[in-house]
């Protein structure tokens, strides 16, 4: 049997996995500071935060304090927002986005390309970077697209949980798969050099852009379905394939991971590990969907977040699960640095610190190179 090299790196890593792991006395891992380190999905800010509110300097300082490299935030509606409605909720979002970089040059840096990110890095910025979660902004006109782009739109996650013109959400029970227009848009997506995200798509609708995609495609946040079974989350086969393809899958901070309840760093650690005895550890890295900034659990928190899960439920965008005491984020790495506690609780249970660097934001790093025009 031939191997190649991806098989190489699954037997070795199958192999660590199978050594021994305890959380105990590991030398200290020392290397996030000169690591990149990027969040497949989250942003600055706080879920309290009102429409239209300005950052404030403690969001700032937690940004900088963070140590992200580059993050990739979610601009634009999802659900049933109409096109037009829809195209001119996202413009606007990129302009405001580009606003808030101009007005905070010390905190943030546009990305557009690899090497912004690495500068980012140097700089002791926090890169943001552009997307989507839903292509109904332009699934009506996919030449709109390249306008988007120009604008800075880098990453495009076809469809949300429910279906629209481009193809079916995870939720949808019929599970139709791409489109005609889902076909054209995932060739658009590649020649404009923007990457295909199918974290909410539907099984077939992931399994018709993996085929068709003529570059890496990546589930930028979900969790392991053979470790906790939900809609979110996805396949042994699907990880696979996108590893063959050779892309990317987060591991989220959601209470999907723990059949509802708020998330601990155990338990993304135990999607992770078993990503990469799936995939390999050139194929795993994080998307917390998230907040940089943490989280107060006061009351107003509580409200905001019941609030939240109350509108997503009574617009249908819901996923099964979502209560309004499963918080969104990690309970035990609840800080701006919680990749840095992350990774240490990976050094803890044996991972290597190149393996730590890979999944921390090397992978979605090399990623972003094979997709993104130069």
């Amino acid at each position: 049997m031939t191997l190649s090299r991806r098989n190489v790196l699954l037997a070795t890593g199958a192999a660590a996995l199978a050594l021994p792991m305890r959380w105990a006395s590991a030398a200290t891992w020392k290397g996030y500071n000169d690591a990149i380190v990027i969040d497949g999905l989250g942003g600055p800010g706080s879920l309290t935060m009102q429409p239209g509110e300005k950052l404030s300097e403690a969001h700032l300082k937690d940004v900088r304090d963070s140590g992200l490299s580059a993050v990739l935030i979610t601009l634009g509606p999802v659900g049933t927002t109409a096109p037009d409605a829809a195209f001119k909720e996202l413009v606007r979002g990129l302009v405001d986005s580009d606003r808030d970089i101009e007005r905070h040059p010390d905190t943030f840096a546009r990305v557009r390309t690899v090497a912004d990110i690495t500068a980012a890095k140097k700089a002791k910025r926090t890169g943001l970077i552009y997307g989507v979660q839903d292509g109904v902004a332009f699934e009506t006109d996919l030449d709109l697209l390249d306008d988007l782009y120009q604008l800075g739109l880098r990453v495009v996650q076809p469809t949300y949980n429910r279906r629209n013109l481009i193809g079916d959400g995870c939720m949808e029970p019929a599970n139709a798969g791409l489109s005609r227009t889902g076909f054209e848009t995932i060739e658009r997506l590649n020649s404009l050099g923007i990457l295909v995200d199918l974290s909410h798509c539907g099984r077939q609708t992931s399994a018709d852009a993996i085929r068709a995609s003529k570059k890496p495609v990546a589930f930028t946040h979900t969790g392991a379905a053979a470790v906790a079974d939900h809609p979110r989350h996805r396949t042994d086969e699907e990880l696979r394939a996108v590893a063959d393809k050779g892309g990317v899958s987060g591991v989220f901070f959601m209470p999907y991971l723990n059949g509802g309840k708020q998330p601990t760093g155990a338990d993304i650690i135990r999607h992770l590990e078993h990503m990469i005895k799936v995939a390999g550890e050139d194929h795993v890295s994080l998307g917390t969907d998230g907040t940089i900034s943490p989280a107060l659990l006061d009351q107003k928190y509580k409200d905001a977040f019941a609030a939240n899960i109350r509108e997503r439920k009574e617009k249908g965008i819901a996923a099964p699960g979502e209560a309004e005491d499963g918080y969104l984020f990690a309970s035990d790495l609840n800080t701006p640095r919680r990749f840095e506690t992350l990774g240490q609780m990976l050094a803890d249970r044996g991972h290597s610190a190149t393996r730590i660097e890979k999944i921390l934001g090397r992978n979605l790093l090399r990623v972003f190179g094979d997709v993104w025009r130069s």
